[in-house]
C-alpha cells in the first residue's frame, strides 16, 4: 500500500512500504531527557518508539528515481525479532500498484548505507538468489561512503552488512560521486557527512516548488531542535552544524522537508520558531 504521495511542481512523490519496526528511544534521541522527546514522540511501556523505512518515488516527466531502498526482505526470523519488524518490506508491490515496473527505476539515491537505508538495494528471489532489486538503475553513493562499507569500523560493521552490498560490488550500476552533484535536472545530492562520514541530502526543485529529503540528520518531526540528535550518528557535532544550516536554508526558500523514518508524517514545512506550519500526513 502507498504510504503518501505528494505534487511538487510537476513531479509526483510516493512514499513506498520499506518496512516498519521499532528502536530504543534512548538510541532515537540520544541525550534529550525521554520527559522532554516523549511530549514530541510516542513510546511503548518498553520504551521503544515507531519507526519506518519508506522509499520515496520520484517521478519525473522524464525518469523513476528512488531514494532509499528499505530494509529488504532478506533479514532473518532472528533479525526481524531484535529490530521488532513489525511490517515487511513490500516496494516491488507498491511500484506495481503505480504500473512502474522494477526495472523501470533509472536512479536510486543511497543517502547512507545502513541496512535500514540500503537492505532493499539487492533482494532474493524464490529460487533464494541474492539480485539487484532494480537492474536497469544507477545507483548514487558518495566515495567516501562506500569506502567505509568496505572497510567498516569497530562500530560500523554492526550496520553495513556484506549482504546488501556484495552483488552491487561485482556490478556495473554503482556509481560513486565526491561531494556535491546533480542526478537530473532539479535533483541534486549534498554531501554533508555527520551522520556518518558519506552522508548526503537530496534537493529536489521543480517549478519553483522545493522540498529537501535530511535523511538522518532529521530522521523524523521531533528532532527538529538542532540539539537533538541520535546515538546512532558517528559526528555529533557536525550533524547539529549541518541541521542549523539546512534547516536555516528550508526556512528561506519556504520549502518542504520530506522525510523516510517519519511514521506520522512523510513530509511538513517549519515556521521560524519550529513549529510545524503545514504537514502531508501518511496514508497508512
Amino acid at each position: 500500500m502507498i504510504k503518501s504521495k505528494m505534487k511538487l511542481g510537476n513531479f509526483e512523490l510516493f512514499w513506498l512500504n520499506g518496512g516498519r519496526f521499532e528502536m530504543d528511544g534512548g538510541a532515537v534521541f540520544g541525550v534529550v531527557p525521554k520527559v522532554l522527546w516523549k511530549k514530541k514522540y510516542p513510546c511503548n511501556e518498553e520504551n521503544f518508539v515507531p519507526i519506518v523505512s519508506w522509499p520515496i518515488l520520484i517521478k519525473t516527466p522524464e525518469t523513476n528515481i528512488l531514494i532509499e531502498t528499505g530494509i529488504g526482505n532478506k533479514l532473518t526470523d532472528k533479525q526481524k525479532k531484535i529490530f521488532r519488524v513489525s511490517e515487511d518490506w513490500n516496494v516491488l508491490n507498491d511500484l506495481t500498484e503505480l504500473e512502474v515496473k522494477r526495472e523501470d527505476i533509472d536512479y536510486v539515491i543511497l543517502t547512507h548505507y545502513d541496512f535500514d537505508h540500503a537492505g532493499g538495494v539487492l533482494t532474493t528471489d524464490d529460487s533464494n538468489n541474492i539480485n539487484l532489486t532494480f537492474p536497469n538503475a544507477r545507483h548514487i553513493i558518495q566515495k567516501a561512503e562506500w569506502e567505509d562499507v568496505l572497510s567498516p569500523t569497530i562500530r560500523s560493521i554492526n550496520t553495513f552488512w556484506p549482504i546488501n552490498n556484495e552483488a552491487l560490488r561485482e556490478s556495473d550500476k554503482l556509481d560513486l560521486r565526491e561531494g556535491d552533484s546533480e542526478v537530473v535536472k532539479g535533483i541534486d545530492l549534498i554531501l554533508t557527512g555527520g551522520h556518518n562520514r558519506g552522508h548526503q541530502i537530496v534537493k529536489i526543485v521543480s517549478e519553483g516548488e522545493t522540498a529537501y529529503h535530511l535523511a538522518d540528520l532529521l530522521p523524523t518531526h521531533a528532532h527538529y531542535n538542532p540539539l537533538w540528535i541520535m546515538a546512532y550518528d558517528n559526528f555529533p557535532l557536525d550533524v547539529i552544524s549541518q541541521k542549523e544550516i539546512y534547516e536555516q536554508r528550508v526556512l528561506e526558500e519556504d520549502a518542504w522537508i520530506i522525510f523516510y523514518h517519519d511514521p506520522f508524517m512523510t513530509a511538513c514545512k517549519f515556521d521560524a520558531e519550529g513549529n510545524i506550519a503545514d504537514k502531508m500526513p501518511c496514508l497508512g
